[in-house]
């Protein structure tokens, strides 16, 4: 694997892909990929598996660095007060660039003026999935069977504001269902809850439910994106079943410091690029549930000034607000 990584460098470094610096090619500097999330999770996930090639296409060793709490503000501070060298990347989600400039009154950082966009690095679908007993086999069927209910139907996400928050509301307003939104504190508490039946559905990242779909222990039974997963042929979209307007995706995505020269960025925008085009590194993010997708810096602006727009209507449509 190493073989095969430093001959892609060695072949872009041909095509005039050059290292982040003097210092870097001689091995001098440590890369940190800062995550504000813990350990074990799905951006720790990504942010490891792209750590080592990346650090053999730019000459350095990278490692990972997790800094959660604040709700990403944490990390976002720890990126934006480092040297703007190229030596500090932040892997962010969605939410953090996105989403918190919305729904929070006051942040410790500013989007825009504090960091520069490298990469998107990866696209996560937002995936619907009930118990495994729930005799609802397709969205319009477990629609029916809600409003058919007494009592609200609970549906679990990550958190308020959280993009499964947002999709479950995405979904209420699609179907007029009377929907209970349950904020959890991450993904693991809310799908054993599911399992158990304490709540009726969950909208997760495909990375965080492939394994208990697969294993039999959830029943996937839509999909929040515009065509099918390839490592879930089988389960439709929002779309193909007739629900309109349920499109959400927790993108994971590359920082760096407002002031990282741009030939710095554009030299890890080429390392990102050239590590997501590896067979190794894209089978390994595929099999998760992870689609590779990298960008030029412009793509991942723009894509956050829409997304920034898409779900302040959304946030401020139905009031939502941080607790």
């Amino acid at each position: 694997m190493i073989r095969l990584f430093t001959a892609v460098a060695v072949a872009l470094f041909m095509l005039g892909g050059p290292a982040v610096g003097p210092a870097c090619a001689q091995g001098e500097r440590l890369t940190r990929i800062i995550v504000a999330f813990p350990a074990g999770g799905p951006v720790d996930f990504v942010a490891r598996s792209i750590a080592e090639p990346l650090g053999t296409h730019l000459g350095t060793r990278v490692i990972v660095d997790n800094k959660p709490g604040g709700n990403g503000a944490i990390a976002a501070d720890a990126v934006a007060r480092s040297t703007p060298d190229g030596t500090t990347l932040w892997l962010t989600s969605v939410g953090a660039v996105a989403v918190n400039p919305v729904l929070y009154d006051k942040l410790p950082y500013d989007v825009r003026r504090d960091f520069a966009p490298v990469s998107l690095v990866v696209s996560n679908d937002e995936l619907l999935v009930v118990n495994v007993n729930d005799p609802a086999s397709t969205v319009p069927e477990f629609i029916a069977n809600a409003k058919k209910r007494a009592q609200p139907t609970p549906v679990a996400s990550t958190g308020i504001g959280s993009i499964p928050h947002l999709a479950g509301e995405q979904l209420a307003d699609a179907t007029k269902a009377n929907l209970l939104h349950v904020p959890y504190k991450g993904a693991a508490p809310a799908i054993t809850d599911v399992m158990g039946g304490q709540v009726a559905a969950f909208f997760g990242d495909i990375p965080g439910l492939i394994t208990q779909v697969k294993g039999g222990k959830l029943k996937a039974i839509g999909l929040a994106a515009p065509k099918r997963h390839p490592a879930l042929p089988d389960v439709p979209t929002f779309a193909e079943q007739g629900i309109a307007g349920v499109d959400s995706n927790n993108w994971y995505a590359i920082y760096v410091p407002a002031k990282t020269p741009p030939e710095t960025v554009a030299a890890l925008n080429r390392a990102v690029r050239a590590v997501l085009a590896t067979p190794a590194v894209s089978e390994r993010l595929a099999a998760s549930g992870a689609v590779p997708m990298a960008s030029t810096p412009e793509e991942l602006a723009a894509l956050v000034r829409q997304d920034t727009e898409k779900w302040g209507k959304l946030i401020r449509d139905k009031k939502i607000t941080a607790q």
